[in-house]
C-alpha cells in the first residue's frame, strides 16, 4: 500500500459503518465510503464535531447537511501547493487526497531526470493537481478534461500555487478524441498521467466502460510517448480492475515496446484514531528505467 505521510491540512480522522470522518484543515466533514464495510465504535466526541456530511439517497445522489455554517469554497494546502475545496454534489470536495503519493512520485520523477523540456500530458485532469505538481519542478503540460468547469477549477488551483503563468495549455475536450487528433498530429510526450472514470457517456452518446475500453486506449496512448519517454501513471478507483490487472495491461503494451518495467499497488490513506490505512483505488506505474 502506498500512501503519503506528508499531509498536515487534511486527516481520515476516523471511518466506520460505511463513512470516513475527515478534516479538511479547519473543517470537519462525514462522507459516504464503500470500503469502509467495518462497523468499529465511533467516538462522539469526534463525530458529534463534524461541520457537514453527506447523505445518500436512495434514489441515486443525495445530498449535503450543514451543521455548522461554511464558506462557499476554502483553501487547504500540501507541502507548497494550494487547492481550492468546497462541498460538491455526489460527495466530492474537488480534490483526492490519497493522489498525493502520485503527486509526490511525479515530482520526484522530473526533478531526479535532470532533463529539461518535460512534455506531460495530463488526461480526466480533474482540478489540475497532478498538473500543479508537475508544473512545480518545470514540466510543460497539457492539461485536458471534458468539463469547463473543472478546467476552470483547474486554472485558479495553479494560480493559488503559484505556478499561474507556467508552460501549460488548458483544454476542455473528450480525451479519446484529444487522443487520437495528438497521434494524427504526431506529437509526443515524456510523462502520460491518467485517471479514466469507471463508466461515462461522451458528447455523442458513446458509452465507455473502463474494463472494457482501457486496453484499447493504452495501445493508443503508447503511440504519444516519445523515444525517450520517463512515465505513464495510471490510475483507478474501479474495485474491478485491480493493480495487477492494470501492471499486466501495461507491461503488455508499453513495457514490450519501450523497456523499463511496471509497479502497482493500491494507494491509501492513513486513519488517526487506529494507525490503519484506507484504500482509495490502485495505480500502476511504467517507468522507462524501471525505478519508483
Amino acid at each position: 500500500m502506498r500512501f503519503s505521510e506528508n499531509w498536515r491540512d487534511f486527516e481520515v480522522l476516523d471511518c466506520s459503518g460505511g463513512k470516513k470522518l475527515e478534516r479538511w484543515g479547519g473543517i470537519t466533514l462525514i462522507r459516504p465510503d464503500p470500503q469502509v464495510i467495518w462497523a468499529t465504535p465511533k467516538d462522539k466526541r469526534l463525530w458529534g464535531r463534524a461541520d457537514a456530511e453527506y447523505f445518500r439517497s436512495n434514489k441515486g445522489g443525495g445530498s449535503w447537511d450543514f451543521y455548522n455554517s461554511l464558506p462557499e469554497t476554502w483553501h487547504i494546502n500540501y507541502g507548497d501547493m494550494t487547492f481550492n475545496v468546497k462541498t460538491m454534489g455526489f460527495k466530492h470536495t474537488g480534490l483526492f487526497p490519497e493522489q498525493a503519493v502520485n503527486w509526490d512520485f511525479l515530482r520526484r520523477l522530473i526533478k531526479n531526470s535532470g532533463r529539461k523540456n518535460i512534455k506531460v500530458l495530463n488526461l480526466f485532469a480533474y482540478t489540475g493537481a497532478a498538473t500543479v505538481a508537475c508544473l512545480k519542478e518545470g514540466a510543460e503540460v497539457v492539461h485536458v478534461d471534458a468539463s469547463k468547469g473543472m478546467v476552470q477549477w483547474a486554472k485558479e488551483n495553479a494560480a493559488l500555487s503559484g505556478v499561474g503563468t507556467g508552460r501549460v495549455r488548458y483544454i476542455v475536450d473528450d480525451c479519446f478524441k484529444f487522443v487520437l487528433r495528438e497521434i494524427r498530429r504526431q506529437n509526443k510526450y515524456d510523462i502520460i498521467i491518467l485517471d479514466p472514470p469507471s463508466y461515462g457517456r461522451g458528447p455523442g452518446g458513446e458509452v465507455w466502460r473502463l474494463e472494457e475500453q482501457l486496453y484499447g486506449f493504452i495501445k493508443s496512448l503508447s503511440a504519444l510517448l516519445s523515444h525517450n519517454a520517463m512515465g505513464l501513471v495510471l490510475n483507478s478507483y474501479t474495485t474491478g480492475l485491480s493493480g495487477a490487472v492494470m501492471k499486466y495491461i501495461l507491461d503488455d503494451i508499453v513495457t514490450k515496446e519501450k523497456g523499463g518495467g511496471v509497479a502497482a499497488d493500491e494507494i491509501g490513506l492513513r486513519v488517526s484514531s487506529t494507525g490503519g490505512i484506507l484504500p482509495c483505488g490502485a495505480t500502476a506505474i511504467w517507468t522507462s528505467n524501471g525505478n519508483y
